[in-house]
């Protein structure tokens, strides 16, 4: 049997009318206001998040790590709480104030960002990032549901890729002021310069943003009733679109999240770049190519997908085929400049999923399951992706390292990133196969 896309179960939620005469989200200015604070917000998750990648050789140094814990602090040990911790946090946001909700995760993420540099040892730099993780649980699944409270569905392909810019561009700045913080200031410094405007972002966010009325942009009235975890559960495991959509959403992330924790020391090892020089590199790589990419996907996701919605899904498999041999040529370059230049490609296309598949997944639930369906939909992607990539690599790179000496990263990434896109993309034409 065939699923059905973007049809949401009509008798699950109670509605009642609105009784608020004005919402200040009839104005397009402040949708668009609020969707760009949200993406800043999520740019700020990012920074804090990604920060230490461009930090691990020196972090290696200082502390004496191996690649397998190295993989581990940016990997497993922090999606294991991310996760945990999202789907009572994302509960909690569909029943309750969402605004609040975020204002309370930037401040416990960027608090944590600034203590990871005090920190002496790999078992207090993992606890703090652990708290980073559980704080930055509260960022995106109300994020989402805000979003498709104030955006249509034909509209939310558009909307979602315009916060996942988030991601480019907080990987950019966390990798250009990473690098150069880390030149001047030290590793150590780098965390608390990074981490403590967040306290200012969460005074902005809570001072400036109302909280919209829930299922507002899909009926004109307010979803009251709390849907039990189980049926929201039971709505996505009887979906065969988004079985597949999540399964494709994990790969696809555990070879991006692969790609962006490790392709700093990849360059430093392989090719001898100092942090400074490389985090420029990779700021333009994946701030403003990877940027581009995410805003096309979803762009070209919804006006494709007013004539077929399987577009949803073709994009996001297409473009996991075409990454594969672009990531290749990165490195397989016999030569740093080359490298460089080349690995501007890739990020075009890596988080090209993203958008395409959040529009899929709202416009196929009700309202008020749609922070707890982001959550396990984060779960997925963090589980597979975050948790399971960055320590993969490192543990292959630390097997690898007996034969292949200074080179086992770069065969550790050969291996490991196109496998995981193929099949990624595997499973997104499945669930275009489903889907009608």
């Amino acid at each position: 049997m065939s699923d059905h896309i973007g049809n949401t179960d009509q008798s699950s939620p109670e509605i009642s009318p609105v009784t608020e005469p004005s919402t200040p989200y009839s104005s397009k200015r402040y949708r668009n206001y609020v969707l760009g604070i949200l993406t800043l917000t999520y740019a700020f998750n990012f920074v804090d998040r990604q920060l230490i990648s461009i930090l691990q050789e020196s972090i290696k140094l200082d502390l004496g790590l191996s690649d397998t814990q190295l993989g581990l602090l940016t990997g497993f040990g922090f999606a294991v709480f991310y996760v945990t911790a999202g789907l009572p946090i994302a509960r909690w946001s569909d029943r309750s104030n969402r605004r609040n909700i975020i204002t309370l995760a930037i401040g416990i993420w960027s608090a944590m960002t600034a203590l990871s540099g005090l920190c002496m040892n790999f078992w207090q730099l993992l606890l703090a990032r652990i708290g980073v993780g559980v704080g930055e649980a509260g960022g995106s699944p109300p994020a989402h549901s805000m979003i498709s409270d104030i955006f249509p569905s034909e509209q939310r392909g558009t909307a979602m890729s315009i916060y996942s810019l988030g991601i480019n561009f907080g990987i950019m700045f966390g990798f250009f002021l990473g690098g150069i913080l880390n030149e001047s200031l030290g590793w150590r410094w780098a965390f608390v310069v990074v981490g403590l405007p967040g306290v200012l972002l969460a005074l902005w966010v809570r001072t400036t943003i109302a909280e919209p009325i829930r299922g507002w942009s899909d009926t004109g009235e307010h979803v009251s009733q709390t849907v039990p975890f189980k049926q929201v559960l039971s709505k996505l495991l009887g979906s065969k679109v988004l079985f597949h959509l999540f399964m494709g959403s994990g790969l696809y992330a555990l070879a991006g999240y692969g790609a962006a924790n490790w392709i700093a020391p990849f360059f430093i090892r392989t090719h001898g770049l100092g942090t400074g020089e490389l985090g420029l590199w990779l700021s333009v790589a994946i701030g403003i190519g990877g940027g581009v990419g995410t805003f096309l996907s979803g762009y070209i996701a919804d006006r494709l997908g007013k004539r077929d919605r399987r577009w949803y899904m073709w994009i996001p498999g297409i473009s996991a085929l075409v990454v594969v041999p672009l990531l290749l040529l990165v490195l397989t370059a016999a030569d740093a400049q080359t490298a460089l230049y080349l690995n501007l490609l890739p990020n075009l296309l890596m988080v090209a999923y993203i958008g395409p598949t959040l529009a899929i997944l709202h416009s196929s639930i009700d309202a008020n399951m749609r922070a707890t369906a982001s959550a396990i939909f984060y779960l997925v992607m963090n589980v597979i992706g975050l948790g399971i990539g960055p320590t993969l690599i490192g543990a292959t790179s630390d097997v690898l390292a007996t034969t292949q000496g200074s080179e086992s990263l770069r065969w550790a990434l050969i291996a490991i990133i196109p496998t995981a896109l193929l099949w990624a993309s595997a499973h997104f034409f499945v669930a275009a196969k489903h889907a009608k």
